[in-house]
């Protein structure tokens, strides 16, 4: 057989047309894997020993199904499909977990186990994050290897069970398997377009270290008109702590937490850039952040601190007392160049040097999504592009990294790999709310424009 790059493609169409996404991806969706909850561990084995290994089987994968290094995380599944050890390999990564399923908050009507479908919104755990992606991509190499009769390169599947738990036993588990994980480059799908409208690329992702600021004066409440204006206020005192991280507008106080420069490629790269997030999507705050950059350069050139919560005293209960204690979880995302190992330490040094010292900071997660990012002159940045223009008639967004954080330092620094990611959500898709959904024009083109990547890869290599 030989077919054709169109032909290829006219099948995408049809099988995303004729409800054959649709079907696979409700079957996938029906497993709750949430690996953020205990007991999720036959739901995750069943994602990847059953509905992921039948799945790949049938499309001539070897697959195997290995156990976290670290015992207590869901387990990995590698599938193989060598057609010829000269080829190029390519890796291709998904994570079958999902996040807590939050059943009592969806709009009514809704179910984070069944897909339901309100004009062109698939709504249902993991249809964004990331059940429907890997499965876009999945599909995407089924459709070339029915038109073909091959690949024409070498496929390797990864696919984890434990990413929204910060990915543990990861990079131990391809430290273990560089072999079986050897290939030429990464081709992934996670994350939102930047614009619903418009094809996405993205070449690796800012980094996230979570970690707690807490502060405990004494035990017990006291009362706050026998004791105000004689004990400190712990919540007073932090708040005044988080004012010196940063300053009114969110610009980062603490200078190890500040990168250095923005390159030239990455400038020009972002200002080819906008963002479109859709329907129920925030207003933007054009003057929130670092002076002197735009909006974009600030989410994918920049770091950024935020508080996701700080609780003093009993919020739901207020009494007339002052607190004992206060805690502030916070979060850094950071870009290549800021040691993700000094994040701590030089917050530490920061609150003693403003008279601090005496709050606690603690990392929060045992691990740390590193920051990566692809040259966008990358030559496999530029043939996905290319590939990508071809299909979609439009350029596509080229990013040097994506605003949030995947687990790429992985392939990046223990595999060697260059990564190129083509997301297939967007950014109002609901993902870690109640109501996550999928779009379906997005989603079907995303079908198109990997059938059409793959069958270009089968072509040949980037130079």
């Amino acid at each position: 057989m030989s077919g054709t790059r169109n032909g290829a493609i006219g099948r995408a169409e049809k099988y995303f047309d004729d409800g054959g996404f649709l079907s696979d991806l409700q079957r996938r969706v029906a497993i709750p894997t949430t690996s953020q909850e205990q007991g999720s561990m036959p739901a995750l084995q069943q994602y990847v020993s059953g509905e992921m290994t039948e799945s790949l089987q049938k499309l001539g994968y070897d697959c195997t199904v290995l156990p976290n290094p670290k015992p207590e995380y869901g387990p990995f599944l590698i599938a193989r499909r060598i057609e010829d050890e000269k080829k190029p390999t390519v890796l291709t990564y998904g994570h079958g977990d999902v996040i807590r399923g939050q059943e009592d908050q969806w709009r009514q009507g809704l179910s984070p186990w069944k897909i339901v479908i309100e004009g062109e919104k698939m709504y249902g755990r993991g249809t964004a994050d990331n059940k429907g992606q890997h499965t876009i991509n999945i599909a995407a190499l089924a459709c070339v290897l029915e038109e073909r009769g091959s690949l024409g390169f070498n496929s390797t599947i990864l696919i984890e069970t434990g990413e929204e738990t910060g990915s543990p036993g990861l990079a131990d588990f391809c430290k273990a398997n560089k072999t079986a994980l050897k290939a030429d480059a990464l081709i992934g799908s996670d994350g939102p377009r930047l614009d619903h409208r418009r094809p996405c690329i993205f070449g690796g992702t800012r980094g996230t270290m979570n970690f707690n600021l807490k502060l405990s004066y004494r035990e017990g409440g006291h009362h706050s008109g026998n004791w105000g204006g004689l004990l400190a206020n712990p919540g007073i005192v932090m708040a005044h702590a988080l004012a010196t991280i940063t300053d009114e507008r969110g610009q980062i106080k603490v200078p190890e937490w500040r990168p250095k420069t923005l390159t030239n490629s990455v400038r020009a790269a972002l200002a080819d850039v906008s963002i479109d997030a859709g329907e129920g999507a925030p207003k933007i705050h054009e003057d929130w952040g670092e002076k002197g950059l735009t909006p974009i350069e600030r989410v994918f050139g920049w770091n950024s601190f935020e508080v996701l919560a700080f609780k003093t005293g009993n919020p739901d209960r207020p009494v007339n007392a002052i607190p004992p204690s206060a805690i502030a979880y916070c979060q850094l995302r950071f870009v290549v160049g800021t040691d993700p190992h000094d994040i701590v330490p030089a917050l530490r040094r920061h609150l003693e040097k403003h008279g601090f010292g005496d709050i606690i900071v603690e990392p929060a997660r045992e691990v740390i999504m590193n920051a990566t990012r692809l040259d966008p002159d990358s030559p496999w940045a530029k043939f996905a592009a290319k590939s990508m223009e071809q299909t979609a008639g439009v350029k596509p967004h080229i990013l040097p990294n994506l605003g949030g954080s995947l687990p790429n330092e992985v392939f990046t620094d223990i595999l060697g790999l260059p990564t190129v990611w083509v997301p297939h959500s967007y950014a109002a898709c609901s993902q870690h709310a109640p109501n996550e959904h999928l779009l379906a024009p997005v989603a079907r083109e995303g079908l198109r424009l990997m059938t059409g990547l793959f069958w270009d890869l089968g072509e040949g290599r980037p130079a």
